[in-house]
């Protein structure tokens, strides 16, 4: 976001996205693969360019 000078509303407006999607991204929560690619689309970037897999904590959950 920061290389386009976009915050997270013009983000949610450019990418279509509800602002439960940018509140569950702000504290790290699962959001779909569909808006992780909305996101992608809006930034003209790779989804590997905004995601990060950080390896598996003791519950199982993936990144947490």
């Amino acid at each position: 976001m920061i290389d386009h000078n976009m915050n997270k509303t013009q983000l949610r407006k450019e990418a279509g996205l509800s602002t439960n999607v940018i509140a569950k991204l702000s504290k790290n929560e699962s959001v779909s693969m569909d808006s992780l690619l909305r996101i992608c689309k809006a930034l003209h970037c790779d989804v590997g360019d905004i995601i990060e897999v950080a390896g598996e904590s003791d519950e199982g959950e993936i990144g947490q």
